[in-house]
């Protein structure tokens, strides 16, 4: 995500920490270097002249005492990122005590219905009752694409595809809707913010009265955000700011900054065409991501994002009576995939931001998981609940790898793996599990287990 921004960054910070002599002139060429980086990022021309000019001021600033003026200059470069990108994260607070109505307006092709769905997928596996309904009357795609989505992550979805007032339609479902604490409304875009749209987005906020009126921009429009959140700021009262595609444009950079701008608070980003590829924007956290330093909350939320509480609820029952099977692993498995590709994991966790890490091992360790899929889906309902015996006839494995288009070796692989995982299991209290383990605890495991388990 955000390449040419994240290098941008890098490279300043590197030149300074490099730098023996933090001189004039080695000054005002990190200082181009850098301003020619974000200027391919896509971030205004003034932004960047901006930044440049305060870094150069602050750096000939001979009056700073008792620190170096490596850490001095770093120090400011970073708070400048963080003006850039904002310092606060704006959070949707969304309790079962209040319903709470989120309206998503914008334009065509901004990718207001697949976020819709994210949204709704983010707060549904947190425990809120959700729907989602369509007032999308021209677009009939929008409300066939919406009820599919609402069948994939199993919400309730709300159209009529025959009404061609998006006020009836919503007057229609109004008593269904008050049985949720939160609804998502799908609205229509257009091309440009007319006159037509405006009316239709008023009249609309009347009737609903929505707790958010977020506007759902494209990352690779750049620049041209600042005048898309500042008009639909003017003409619609909109409180938030949702930027889509952020994993696949060099723009990005630009529509992040736009958006600071204008002032916008950016609630979300969408990262991927999952529905799982949405994050909530916490500028400090994003910066630490782009300088590879990690993102610790973000991972977490993207774990949590991927985790089905029944699932979960049956999982803990196995553990307690020590009934994991093979089925078990691939679900666990299954949700590891769903967080994302390994190489965006990776760069979330601290410290491995800035690892030299092979660029095909990422993909060897995906494809491994994708294989033991593979490998257990070829198994009998017997051999997943009692994996025991395929060590006892060996020539189930011989059967299992052809079935699965892998080899013995990979499903003896699998069947180690396996074993140490329920080994550890066992030797833990599932409360434990919970409260979080001790370090002591954490030793002990890692000494017992860590050389052996190798995903």
């Amino acid at each position: 995500m955000l390449d040419k921004l994240s290098s941008a960054f890098k490279k300043g910070f590197d030149a300074i920490a490099d730098s023996i002599f933090l001189d004039k002139k080695k000054i005002e060429i990190i200082v181009k270097d850098l301003q020619r980086a974000l200027i391919q990022a896509d971030v205004n021309v003034h932004l960047v002249k901006e930044l440049g000019d305060k870094i150069k001021k602050e750096a000939e600033n001979e009056k700073i005492k008792g620190i170096e003026r490596k850490e001095h200059l770093t120090k400011i470069l970073h708070d400048e990122i963080v003006r850039l990108l904002g310092d606060e994260k704006h959070e949707i607070k969304i309790t079962k005590e209040k319903q709470v109505k989120i309206m998503l307006v914008g334009l065509y092709g901004a990718g207001k219905t697949t976020t819709t769905g994210k949204i709704g997928s983010y707060f549904s596996k947190r425990g809120l009752k959700t729907a989602m309904i369509s007032l999308d009357v021209y677009r009939p795609a929008a409300a066939n694409q919406l009820e599919q989505i609402g069948k994939q992550i199993k919400i309730p979805v709300f159209t009529d595809k025959e009404e061609k007032d998006p006020i009836e339609i919503y007057r229609k479902f109004k008593n269904d809707l008050e049985n949720f604490d939160l609804v998502i409304i799908d609205t229509a875009g257009r091309h440009s913010l007319d006159k037509e749209l405006i009316k239709e987005i008023k009249n609309l906020s009347e009737e609903i009265k929505p707790d958010y009126k977020l506007l759902t921009i494209q990352a690779d429009i750049g620049q041209t955000a600042k005048l898309q959140s500042h008009e639909f700021k003017e003409a619609c009262d909109i409180n938030g700011v949702i930027i889509t595609r952020m994993d696949s444009t060099a723009k990005a950079g630009g529509a992040l900054s736009a958006c600071k701008e204008t002032n916008s608070t950016i609630f979300f980003i969408g990262t991927g065409e999952k529905m799982n590829d949405l994050e909530t924007f916490n500028p400090q956290s994003f910066i630490s991501r782009l300088l590879g330093l990690g993102d610790l909350e973000g991972l977490l939320e993207k774990v949590q994002s991927v985790i089905d509480e029944k699932s979960e609820k049956k999982l803990k029952i196995k553990l307690e009576k020590g009934n994991l099977d093979l089925r078990d692993f691939q679900d666990q498995l299954k949700q590891m995939s769903n967080i994302g590709n390994f190489s965006k994991i990776v760069s979330m966790i601290p410290g491995f931001g800035k690892a030299k890490i092979p660029e095909n091992m990422m993909d060897i360790q995906e494809d491994k998981i994708k294989k033991w899929s593979h490998i257990i889906n070829s198994m009998t309902d017997k051999e997943i609940k009692n994996p025991d015996i395929m060590e006892k006839q060996t020539s189930r494995l011989s059967r299992i790898a052809k079935g699965s288009g892998t080899t013995t070796t990979e499903v003896r692989q699998l069947l180690k793996q396996y074993k140490m995982i329920s080994d550890l299991s066992s030797q833990m209290d599932v409360s434990e599990m919970e409260n979080g383990l001790s370090q002591k605890q954490m030793h002990k495991l890692a000494k017992k287990f860590g050389r052996k388990i190798r995903i």
